[in-house]
Order: C-alpha cells, then structure tokens, then sequence
C-alpha cells in the first residue's frame, strides 16, 4: 500500500487519505478533563494519536495538532444536577478549581513527557474560549436549533435529526435513544430527554462561573470541542481523533452543533482508538482497577506485581493495532519489557556492525529477504497506522542481526546499501515514527556505576583464572534477574529482567 489509507470511523471503512488542503493537516483530539490524575487508560488515545502526529509529519506533512484540555463544563450529561467535575473535584480538595486545574494538567504534561509524546501545536482550554463558545450558541439558537429553559441552553436533537444523520457515527437510533434514556432529576426542562447542554445555569453554590445572554452559567462539554477545533482548524478540517468511548455522546454532539453553526459536517476522518481492559474488564472505580500513571510507574497498586518503565507502557500498546482491544495483566507487560529490551539489543548490535565492504559477497537471498521486511514498515504504517505489523517486522531483523554478531550468519551476506537500509529502517520507525527510546536511558546512574564496578571486578578475576570467584559473580547477578554478557574482545555488557 504505496499511500495513506486510513479507517474512517464515520463511513465504516478505510479510505485513501487526502488532505484538504495538500501538504497540511489539521488534526484535534479531544484532550483530558483534569479534574484528577490521568491513568493507564488514557495512556492509549494519546500514544495512539501521537505516532499518528509523527507519521503524517515523516510523509512530509505540516501538521497543526491540536489537542484540548477539558478544564470547565465536563458533566455527566444525565447527572442529577449535571455538575461541573473540575468545580466538584475542586470542593473535594478544597483547592480553588484553576489550583486544581494547574495541579493535574502539571501531572498530564509529566505522564506525556514521560511516554516521549511530541507536545501539540495548540493546547487550548475550556475556559480560555467561553466568548467563541457563548458566540457558537447564539448562533445555533438564532438557527433554530437551541433553545433556553431557566437561564440553561439545549440543542434540540429531534429537529436536528429529521433533517440530518443524527447517529450516524455511534451507530445509535434517535428512537433508541429517547426509549432508553433513563427518567432523572434535572430533566424535565428539556423539550425532549436525547437533548443535551449547550450551556447551564449555575446554580447560586457553583464555583466556576460565567457571565452570559442566559444568565451565570458554565459551558456544556461538547461545545468545548466544537468552539475549539473550528477556531484554530477551520469549519472543516481533516482529522479528529478520540477512544471510542466518545463517539457518544460527545463527537455525535459535536457533529451536530458544528453542522447547524457552520453549514457543513465539521470533519472529513473520524478516528477512534479502542479501548484498554484490564483482566477483561472495564476500567472504573467499582471494579477498584483504575491504574494511575504515577501508580503505573511506581508499581504503587495492588493489582500490579511491579512497576513498569514508560517505554514499556508505550510498546505495550503499539503492538496492538489502535482499532483493536488491549488488555491489561501483569504478564503482558512483563513480556513486553523482554520484548523491547530484546528489539533494542538488536538495534544497539546493528548499530555496531562494521559496514560490509565485498557487496559481491552478498547472499542474494538473505538480502532481499531483509529488504523485504524493511519496506513493508512503509505499507504497514500506510495501512490504517498499523504499528503491530511495523514491530513485527523489526523483530523478523533482529535474528539475523544477532546471526552476525554471533558468527552464524558471515558479516559479508548482506550488502552495504541493504546494511544501511536496515539502520535507516530501525531509526526511522523504531526511533522516529514509533517514539520509543532504549530503556537504558532511564536506568538508575548509581546503580549503573555499581554494576561498571562488578564488571571490572568479574574481569580481573578472570585474568588472575580465578573462573570460581568469575563464575559467582555472574550468578549472584543472574539470581537477581541482572545477565551478563561476555562480548567479543574480552568486554561485558548486563542487561536487566
């Protein structure tokens, strides 16, 4: 698959990737509420959409990512009273709601730094657009299609709905909805239950508030979005990302009001990520299975057997495919950290080899073998961002490249422009699109010292032929999960279980 083809979640199938306005693409994802800590599942929308960010820079691409942060609004949207969780969180923590806001959007940036993802272009807030979402609904009101009730604004989805396909995204029925939506308190003020807030009144108690034509309110979630995505991409621009957990009610919504205010259906690609499970099932708080990143790097949770380096989080989830579901156990990513530590041993080998010099000496087969795995990363990544496929073909190098190092494989059976392209191949993927960093990097400087330390001591023991003192050396480490390795030339390396 020589170009982008990409699974657009509107149509229900792949289509061929084209920019609106060509070398440029405009892309949002809806960003967190930081009314609390992110955890491991929102580790996958934005790992997700970030290798999306890189791939589409490496086509040649400039890229304007925006991605928001939900810092007012967000409420439930059948909840009793529909409070705003910043302003609800903020009273539990009895910390003003921007001091709440500053303590966990910190957290965020620290969780995104952490798993190496490339900060977006614009990161715009909630409260740092309620003019453009205040100007959004006057407009959609003077179209018909919102109405006020108590100083609150709703959309009216059944007119909305007999003129355009309203569902059409989530797969959800209008009838559906309006048989299954349950009978709750703070209901009976819209005109039909499957309307939702554009705006709401703030009740006298409410922190966060804002002056408006309806009276003192806050915004609703979905025109957030909408207000924001319209301003710095355009009434309609090429890619808006998310899980899957918000096609509804919250993309669905944000189709709709930003067709009625501009015209036009607000994007040409949905994507969606699936979701992350844990044991089989769902993450929440009745389970007790929600797994915070902090708790996720310090193995500070009771479901987990120990803590897991952000490098191993990040491969975990690409050797899914984003579409597909992930499940979460202790043994998956402990399989996971040997997977990569194996992969970049690989690489760091490959990075070593001497260039082969006698091209004529070539194994013609073996060489078009290796050049074969290395172009399908092309069509891999060019068939719906297929990450999975992508590693899968780097581990397909990785024996031969070890098959060199070890003498089974002759130095000269492959050439040096197919030497050159394997290197190309793993920066480029491995390093660039797939943005994942060796986990030595991270690795504790005392303790790296301490090991320099035992691997000189291990040598001179050597020397002296004192193979019982070398031979305990070794084991003691390996009884710790620490191998070392005796490299060409008398040197050793170690590496970590």
């Amino acid at each position: 698959m020589s170009e982008l083809h990409l699974y657009n979640s509107y149509s229900r199938q792949k289509e061929k990737f084209e920019p609106i306005t060509p070398g440029h693409v405009g892309l949002y994802v809806c960003g967190p509420t930081v009314s609390g800590e992110s955890h491991l599942g929102h580790a996958r929308p934005y790992i997700t959409f970030d290798v999306v960010n890189r791939y589409l820079q490496h086509l040649g691409n400039k890229v304007r990512y925006v991605r928001n942060i939900t810092d007012a609004g967000h409420f439930e949207e059948e909840g009793r009273e529909a409070e705003d969780k910043v302003a609800k969180k903020a009273l539990l923590e009895m910390l003003e709601p921007m001091e709440l806001v500053h303590k966990y959007t910190s957290l965020y940036h620290w969780g995104m730094q952490e798993f190496n993802c490339l900060e977006p272009s614009i990161e715009p807030t909630a409260t740092g657009h309620i003019i453009e979402q205040i100007n959004m609904i006057e407009d959609i009101i003077a179209k018909g299609y919102a109405y006020e009730v108590n100083g609150s604004v709703y959309f009216d989805v059944k007119k909305y709905a007999s003129e355009y396909p309203y569902g059409k995204l989530s797969g959800r029925v209008i009838d559906d909805l309006l048989e299954t939506t349950r009978e709750l308190e703070g209901q009976e003020e819209k005109r039909d239950r499957a309307d939702f807030a554009l705006w709401k009144n703030a009740p006298p108690e409410h922190i966060m508030r804002w002056k408006s034509p309806w009276g003192e309110g806050f915004p609703g979630w979905h025109i957030e979005c909408s207000a924001m995505s319209s301003k710095y991409l355009g009434q309609r621009f090429d890619i808006h990302g998310g899980g899957m957990d918000l096609q509804f009610p919250h993309h669905e919504s944000e189709i709709a009001q930003s067709t009625i205010a501009h015209g036009c259906a607000p994007v040409n690609y949905w994507m969606h990520n699936n979701m992350i499970t844990i044991e089989g099932r769902k993450m929440g708080k009745s389970y007790n299975n929600v797994i915070k990143l902090t708790e996720l790097f310090s193995g500070n949770h009771p479901m987990l057997e120990q803590p897991y380096h952000p490098m191993v989080i990040r491969f975990y989830i690409l050797q899914t495919h984003y579409r597909s579901t992930l499940d979460f156990s202790n043994e998956a990513l402990q399989a996971s950290e040997k997977a990569l530590r194996r992969l970049w041993e690989a690489y760091e080998v490959l990075q070593k080899l001497p260039v082969p010099a006698n091209a004529e000496a070539a194994d013609a087969a073996l060489d078009a073998n290796i050049r074969t795995f290395c172009h399908n990363c092309a069509d891999d990544m060019n068939d719906d961002f297929n990450t999975a496929r992508v590693l899968a073909n780097l581990f397909e190098l990785a024996p031969t490249i070890n098959g060199i190092k070890g003498g089974q494989v002759k130095a000269g059976a492959i050439s040096s422009a197919t030497h050159e392209l394997m290197l190309h191949t793993f920066k480029t993927y491995l390093e660039d699109i797939l943005g994942l960093k060796p986990l030595q990097q991270n690795r504790d400087a005392k303790l790296d010292a301490v090991l320099q330390l035992v691997i000189e001591m291990r040598k001179e023991a050597r020397n002296r032929k004192d193979y019982a003192a070398s031979d305990k050396i070794r084991d003691m480490l390996a009884a710790e999960g620490i191998q070392l390795k005796d490299e060409k030339g008398g040197e050793m390396s170690y590496s970590i279980d």
